[in-house]
């Protein structure tokens, strides 16, 4: 099942990367596929590790996404248009709200799995014995 989340994850990550870098050649796209996979495999313990990590990764690709835009349209021509504007516009709002939104999640899922790895260390002496209830004799 891991595999799957892994192969899934690998996937969501790469197409936020070939979106983000627009008309990049498949190779470099191949090996950030390779490079994603790799690093997750290697990482990841489980599958909410998995997709902590895999929306950490989009997240900071969507927060690149309006860095990449404004860096195009700079490249193009020193005074910006009325459309180049509104593109650079959308793409920060829509980068940012993003960004920070998959940034986020990816917290909740890193929480979730660090209070599970931390239960799951906890010795035993600091666990408290509970006997089952005895029973007791109504006296009247």
């Amino acid at each position: 099942m891991i595999i799957l989340n892994l192969i899934l994850g690998t996937l969501v990550t790469t197409i936020g990367f070939w979106i983000l870098q627009g008309a990049a050649s498949q190779g470099i796209v191949v090996l950030w596929a390779i490079t994603v996979g790799g690093f997750l495999w290697w990482r990841v313990r489980s599958i909410t590790e998995l997709w902590a990590w895999a929306t950490l990764l989009l997240g900071l690709e969507s927060f690149a996404w309006p860095i990449q835009v404004m860096i195009q349209l700079k490249s193009v021509s020193e005074t910006p248009s009325q459309d180049q504007m509104e593109t650079m516009l959308m793409a920060v709002v829509l980068g940012l709200f993003s960004s920070v939104f998959w940034i986020a999640f990816s917290y909740g899922l890193f929480k979730r799995t660090w209070a599970a790895s931390t239960e799951a260390t906890d010795h035993p002496s600091h666990t408290r014995d509970v006997s089952p209830p005895t029973a007791r004799k109504k006296s009247r």
